[in-house]
């Protein structure tokens, strides 16, 4: 990877700075809109797992998959859906996991714990129903939610995920990062104020410093290997950054790398050649994990 990005990258950043940004308020709120009125007249998604679990489902092509990846979408809590991520899911289906997405409530209606406690019911559901290695992805939200999602299986005492690759991981909602305020200005979508303002809408009456909701500030010890990909220009890259340096502090194996001119979340885009190098690296790096893991590992659930 060079110092500066791909044309394509730049050109993009500076796009969404100048005509996404400043409206991006007022798109959430459509988006959530056009997302209520699908949701009350689209057919209910497949719960391949379970009544209770709903969400999306895409086996690993080409034969027996490698492992199960439970991916979890990003939308800042506010929007998104299992299948309006799936054009991601592909890229890991191709590589030969067998991907669900959970479906999972969104705020305001359901504020903190909701979205983890869905998380963790699909996650208990994958676990029972799918013999083999589990690993996790998920973007910007859903990379916070992963790691919030392995400490609550943690303190239940369930089996761990191999590895974990989180995109852009949203896991400071108290917004406390230098980088919340240093990249105001050169984010791509995000300042710190619409930051907060999404994080009140998640937490209600719960503190952004709590450590299920902002990983950041939990104690990590016990997780797998983590992989973290964040742009160095995102107000959220010292989520990123400090969710590594934590990580490593409590002895959990933790890798890094922080890209040059990409927007938030640049993996969803995949007319950027950074989104597909980046998504290659995470596939890569899950595979060895389950690939290398040792037998007495405890993770080696049903292999």
């Amino acid at each position: 990877m060079t110092a500066r990005g791909s044309v394509q990258a730049r050109l993009t950043a500076a796009l969404l700075r100048r005509f996404v940004k400043p409206r991006l308020e007022g798109l959430i709120r459509r988006a959530q809109a056009a997302q209520m009125f699908f949701a009350q007249h689209a057919a209910q998604q497949d719960a391949p797992f379970g009544a209770d679990v709903a969400g999306d489902r895409l086996p690993a092509e080409g034969g027996k998959a490698l492992a199960t990846l439970v991916y979890l979408h990003g939308g800042g809590f506010l929007v998104g859906s299992p299948r309006a991520f799936r054009y991601v899911s592909k890229a890991f289906a191709r590589a030969g996991f067998d991907v669900f997405a959970p479906a999972y409530r969104l705020a305001p209606a359901h504020v903190f714990p909701a979205a983890l406690d869905d998380a963790l019911r699909a996650y208990r559901a994958v676990l029972d129903a799918r013999p083999g290695p589990v690993v996790l992805a998920g973007d910007s939200a859903g990379g916070g939610l992963a790691v919030s999602l392995m400490l609550r299986a943690r303190d239940e005492g369930l089996p761990l995920p191999r590895a974990a690759a989180l995109f852009s991981p949203w896991t400071d909602l108290a917004a406390t990062g230098a980088s919340a305020r240093e990249n105001e200005d050169k984010d791509a979508l995000f300042t710190r104020r619409l930051i907060l303002t999404g994080a009140r809408a998640v937490l209600g009456r719960t503190s952004g410093r709590n450590p299920l909701a902002s990983p950041v500030y939990a104690d990590l010890a016990g997780l797998p290997p983590l992989l973290v990909h964040a742009g160095m220009d995102e107000a959220l890259r010292d989520d990123a950054a400090r969710l590594v340096e934590r990580a490593r502090a409590a002895g959990v194996s933790a890798d890094i790398e922080l890209w040059p001119d990409v927007p938030h979340g640049w993996q969803l885009l995949p007319f950027l050649p950074e989104a597909r190098e980046s998504r290659e690296k995470g596939i890569a790096f899950l595979r060895r994990a389950v690939v290398s893991a040792p037998a007495s590992d405890p993770s080696r659930q049903g292999s």
